[in-house]
């Protein structure tokens, strides 16, 4: 089971959680959607939008979206002896 603060991080980011999905196939998903916004930072910086001297920042404020990402998976759900 899911542990609830990774419910609701999903659930942050539009990520459904389907009864047979798996925490790696969730977060397969969630990273899709952050690579998505990493394609979009870079070409707002190419395009002139962000200038080159700012895109670090703007790119750690991104990552900083996403801890779940560096969550480690088996921290994703409750321990065994917690399930019941």
């Amino acid at each position: 089971m899911l542990r609830a603060g990774v419910r609701e991080a999903l659930a942050r980011h539009g990520v459904a959680i389907g009864a047979g999905d798996a925490p790696a196939e969730l977060r397969e998903r969630l990273n899709d959607l952050y690579l998505d916004e990493v394609r979009r930072l870079k070409a707002r910086q190419q395009a002139g939008e962000i200038p080159l001297r700012e895109y670090a920042a703007h790119a750690q404020a991104l990552k900083d979206r996403y801890p779940l990402l560096g969550l480690p998976l088996e921290k994703w759900t409750e321990p065994e002896a917690q399930r019941g």
